[in-house]
């Protein structure tokens, strides 16, 4: 069988403009399988699998979480934490219409428009790291470092169980 070529996304065309190294990571998307599916089909551990997740505060501000696989972002301490009354994930219309990706396939690289991007502090820490590349069923590899370089994203500790 051929290998599959590398889909062409607008977070694989913003990867290769900030000269960042990536893996290619192709698996079959589930409808709402989630990190569990990706990490299974990868052979990879879930935590290392990083979820996008476009979220809005009160006034309706979109924002982006970049959280581990097995864990759940706690809305009420990352609202603490940036000074807002409450957060919320957005509708996926509305996230699709921010990022310009079908949620199952969002990618914190190449979005449609800028906004503020957070990470669990601990993601940082990791030695390589999953994310989506912009298509379901498709996830780049990558070191925090190059994340960090790329999206300067503010550390947050907001995980719970």
């Amino acid at each position: 069988m051929a290998k599959e070529k590398t889909p062409v996304t607008a977070a694989v065309r913003a990867l290769r403009a900030a000269g960042v190294g990536f893996s290619d990571h192709l698996y079959n998307y589930e409808e709402k399988g989630g990190t569990a599916v990706s990490s299974r089909e990868l052979g990879v551990d879930e935590h290392c699998v990083i979820k996008t997740l476009v979220m809005e505060n009160d006034a309706k501000q979109p924002l982006i979480v970049l959280m581990h696989g097995d864990r759940q972002v706690s809305t009420k301490e990352l609202a603490r934490q940036i000074g807002v009354r409450s957060v919320e994930p957005c509708r996926p219309e509305v996230a699709q219409k921010h990022t310009g990706y079908l949620v199952g396939g969002t990618s914190p690289f190449g979005v449609r428009r800028q906004m503020p991007v957070y990470v669990e502090e601990s993601i940082l820490s990791l030695p390589l790291i999953y994310l989506n590349g912009g298509k379901r069923g498709y996830l780049v590899g990558l070191t925090p470092a190059e994340l960090q370089r790329v999206l300067q994203p503010t550390p947050v500790r907001v995980a719970s169980a």
